[in-house]
């Protein structure tokens, strides 16, 4: 399996925990999910304005499929138990703290899924501002993946 050296302990510990799950085959390739995370990040951006929650929600959808298809191209994947933190913590331990906005972005996007209190929307600038650390993310992901080669 082609993984980076730095991380690794990580990731063989997310696969014995359960929260990471190994993929052989046609599934372990990433480009295509990396992709769909350059539609979704085109479509959060189109809805800014007009709906800033759901342009957060899916800039953040956009980074985790980002960030899944680097997992996906090593041979991995999240399982419903490891989840979006999973993605997280594998993703930071092999590529850094470059990525370390994910973690901020999964957080709020969080927040914005379960409110806790009235009027705790996203303001379009957020939303703006979400979209721009996932395009960081998604460019990222880009080159990791051409280095990462293929299965």
């Amino acid at each position: 399996m082609a993984r980076w050296k730095r991380g690794e302990a990580e990731v063989e510990t997310l696969i014995a925990a359960g929260d990471l799950q190994k993929l052989t085959g046609a599934a372990a390739n990433g480009a295509r999910l990396l992709k769909k995370a350059v539609v979704t990040l085109e479509t959060a951006r189109s809805v800014v304005e007009r709906d800033p929650d759901s342009a957060y929600v899916l800039a953040y959808d956009a980074a985790r499929q980002a960030l899944t298809a680097l997992l996906a191209h090593q041979g991995l994947r999240p399982t419903t138990r490891g989840g979006h933190y999973a993605v997280e913590k594998a993703a930071q331990a092999q590529f850094g703290p470059g990525l370390r906005t994910f973690g901020a972005l999964r957080r709020r996007r969080n927040e914005l899924e379960y409110p806790e209190r009235p009027g705790d929307e996203a303001t379009s600038e957020e939303a703006a501002e979400a979209v721009q650390h996932v395009q960081a993310i998604i460019t990222a992901a880009q080159g990791l993946l051409d280095q990462l080669g293929h299965f």
